[in-house]
């Protein structure tokens, strides 16, 4: 199976995965084309989306999983941001190293088990290779458990658990991965990448 995946840039960007996230019932807040914007503006970002068929109509290629990141740095200062980087600080080394934040994602339920979220990582961690990221991190919560599967396959470590006194299944869970080279030679999918706009 071959990939359809569109790199977008902001603007347009953020109006997709605003869409997008609209078929996403277990997101309890989605996202919204401004509130992206002002997130990833002058900072490095990667927007990725996934098309393919629906099933009762070939003809027709829908959205189907999406992955937004983000670079972050040892000195932020959006409140959310620097919040972040000070839990995965004693887990994370960030001095004189680019971490890529993977902010955002996932994969419509009916599309899910077939590799598009694979595909989209793949392509991400070839882009971040590319502008010289060393390590990607992700954030998810315990009750994700098909999330927390995906990542095991696609190579992410633990590197923190911070959990919820009142409710485990809401517990937090970090994960990583470090970047290199050699990294893109276990890549498997077969995917056509659109750059939008040309």
């Amino acid at each position: 199976m071959e990939y359809q995946i569109t790199h977008y840039d902001l603007e347009q960007g953020a109006l997709e995965i605003q869409y997008i996230e609209e078929f996403f019932g277990e997101f309890p807040r989605k996202k919204t084309a401004a509130e992206i914007i002002r997130r990833l503006q002058r900072r490095a970002h990667l927007i990725l989306l996934a098309s393919a068929p629906l099933p009762d109509d070939p003809g027709l290629v829908v959205p189907v999983s999406f992955k937004v990141a983000h670079e972050i740095k040892i000195d932020e200062t959006e409140p959310k941001l620097a919040d972040l980087v000070a839990r995965l600080r004693d887990y994370v080394a960030f001095d004189r190293r680019r971490v890529l934040y993977t902010w955002i994602g996932g994969t419509r339920r009916d599309w899910r088990g077939q590799g598009h979220f694979r595909a989209l990582t793949e392509q991400q961690e070839w882009w971040a290779i590319e502008q010289g990221f060393d390590e990607i991190v992700v954030k998810t919560k315990n009750r994700f458990y098909e999330m927390r599967g995906t990542l095991d396959h696609l190579r992410f470590e633990v590197v923190k658990y911070e959990r919820n006194t009142t409710d485990n299944a809401e517990s937090k869970v970090y994960l990583s991965k470090k970047l290199a080279p050699e990294l893109i030679r276990t890549h498997r999918s077969a995917k056509t990448v659109v750059q939008v706009p040309v």
